[in-house]
């Protein structure tokens, strides 16, 4: 199941912080090994985002904490 980040807006920075460190390290799981990305949880927030998804929601998220600041 693929968590709604639609109102990413509403979220404290602390969590906005967390999401960007996820991001990162998912990237990261991709451009190691890109043709098997670790495996994630369907709990996790970011399971089922491919590469570029997480790009994309990671420049949103810079976007917002920079706002917050």
């Amino acid at each position: 199941m693929k968590k709604n980040f639609d109102d990413l807006e509403s979220w404290a920075p602390k969590k906005l912080r967390t999401l960007r460190n996820n991001l990162n390290n998912r990237i990261q799981s991709y451009k190691n090994n890109p043709s098997n990305p670790k495996v994630l949880s369907e709990s996790h927030m970011l399971y089922g985002l491919e590469q570029d998804e997480c790009e994309q929601l990671l420049k949103k998220v810079k976007i917002l904490i920079l706002k917050a600041k």
